[in-house]
């Protein structure tokens, strides 16, 4: 599930407004407002997943929680790229 920190940090990385984010997801700009939200207001998990697949698409990679909350932007030359052998 993705926090209001990582939307916000992930956001900061690719240099997008919450405007950006909310019509590259494809979600109103209130629905993203709501999951950005410190309050930790309700948000449809529809909505979350949407904003994960926008960031996701953009090189944006979601850290578990295992491995610590955050966010990690895999660069242009590297998400297109085979992995090595």
């Amino acid at each position: 599930m993705i926090t209001a920190r990582q939307s916000r940090a992930a956001r900061a990385l690719l240099g997008w407004t919450q405007e950006t984010l909310a019509d590259k997801a494809r979600i109103s700009l209130t629905a993203l407002k709501r999951l950005e939200s410190e309050s930790r207001l309700d948000v449809y998990e529809t909505t979350r997943d949407q904003v994960r697949r926008a960031f996701e698409s953009s090189g944006i990679i979601f850290l578990n929680p295992d491995q610590g909350i955050g966010v990690l932007l895999v660069d242009e030359k590297h998400r297109r790229s085979p992995p090595p052998l």
